[in-house]
């Protein structure tokens, strides 16, 4: 049996979750006072996810933020990164536009600032 020691990032309290897993799974979640504590200590261990933020290059040399619309599996980052750096975008361009769609299962690169 395996044990991993998470700070939950779902709320300010900041729970120190204990995380109890055997042969991959689940077994047993304590240090969490609400069930959003549980749900994200599950998630964290058997399949995390981060939101990427990065750059894209624009057709007038202007470098434009970008993020993902939604977290994305860690395992995928460098993969989605190489894609994020293959992309132009054509100005101009506003807050929340989509700049890459379905970047991973329907989750959408989207730009973070607008520029002309």
């Amino acid at each position: 049996m395996n044990e991993r020691l998470l700070t939950c990032v779902e709320c300010p309290r900041g729970c120190q979750i204990t995380v109890k897993t055997e042969d991959g799974k689940v077994i047993e979640v304590t240090g969490n006072t609400c069930p959003k504590g549980k749900a994200y200590a599950e998630n964290e261990v058997t399949a995390p996810r981060r939101v990427v933020t990065s750059t894209v290059k624009s057709d007038k040399g202007i470098m434009i933020p970008v993020k993902t619309s939604k977290p994305v599996l860690k395992a995928n980052m460098f993969e989605i990164i190489k894609k994020i750096n293959s992309v132009t975008v054509t100005l101009p361009i506003k807050l929340g536009d989509v700049v890459l769609k379905d970047i991973e299962d329907g989750i959408d690169l989207v730009a973070t600032k607008s520029a002309e």
